[in-house]
């Protein structure tokens, strides 16, 4: 009788100590990432640029010098058409560059090739992606040529941003990208600090099951997106939800 609560006792701190599903480091697998159908729009015309597929929508002047944007992560955007298939992107926030990005369209017209390098609030690192995207409806006439309806069809990242680290301790969860981004919070929906990130405040985070956990992003009190990450075994996976631009990707990563 005496050694029951020893034993009780043992289970109880097994128990606690025992690993979470999420806990790892996760690489994506880039091949089974799956991208909204929806398009991006946008047109060069008579030297504006205006980006219809943004939320809210917006027209900046197109000479290369930095124009106020409201609604958008970033607070400037500046706009060079750099050749008759090119045009350069310049954004910042707060003064300090959030990225900068190329579109380049192929000669047929039906690529796009887009080239973003990324920059943080708190580092001097930066970190490359490229999307290629396909015209999806007619070709618009009368505008740049990297104008029209672009859907994305493949991503490339680089291997920090296509790395992240996850750790339950107790009733909290901490994300650790490989871009050095991160956040500690509560399982509770509790709104917890984004760290490292221009385009996120803040984040909430839910515990939906054992392998399931939804987190919710913010910026400026406005809800930007919903994730849920669903684990099954040493394979995640991803449902990101853009609720401004109503798109969804799915990726999947593997615990290494």
């Amino acid at each position: 009788m005496c050694a029951l609560p020893v034993l009780a006792a043992l289970w109880v701190a097994a128990s606690a100590s025992a690993q979470s599903p999420f806990d790892g480091t996760w690489k994506e697998n880039q091949s089974q990432t799956k991208l909204s159908p929806k398009p991006n729009v946008f047109y060069l015309a008579q030297q504006w640029y205006h980006c219809e597929s943004c939320n809210p929508s917006f027209a900046v002047k197109a000479d290369g010098t930095d124009q106020p944007v409201s609604g958008q992560a970033y607070d400037t955007l500046s706009v060079k058409e750099q050749s008759a298939e090119t045009l350069q992107f310049v954004a910042k926030k707060g003064g300090k560059v959030m990225f900068e990005q190329t579109r380049m369209v192929s000669k047929d017209g039906k690529m796009l090739t887009v080239k973003t390098t990324s920059h943080f609030p708190d580092s001097d690192q930066t970190d490359a992606v490229e999307a290629t995207g396909k015209m999806v409806g007619a070709k618009p006439s009368g505008v740049h040529a990297a104008s029209g309806n672009w859907q994305i069809v493949k991503l490339q990242e680089s291997a920090k941003s296509s790395t992240l680290t996850l750790k339950m301790n107790g009733d909290e969860l901490t994300m650790t990208e490989g871009t050095g981004v991160s956040f500690t919070a509560k399982l509770d929906g509790t709104s917890a600090p984004m760290k490292g990130s221009f385009s996120i405040d803040s984040v909430s985070v839910k515990k939906l099951d054992a392998n399931s956990i939804e987190e919710t992003e913010i910026r400026g009190g406005q809800t930007i997106s919903v994730i849920k990450w669903t684990v099954k075994g040493r394979t995640m996976t991803e449902e990101a939800h853009n609720m401004l631009t109503d798109r969804i990707n799915t990726f999947t990563w593997t615990k290494i």
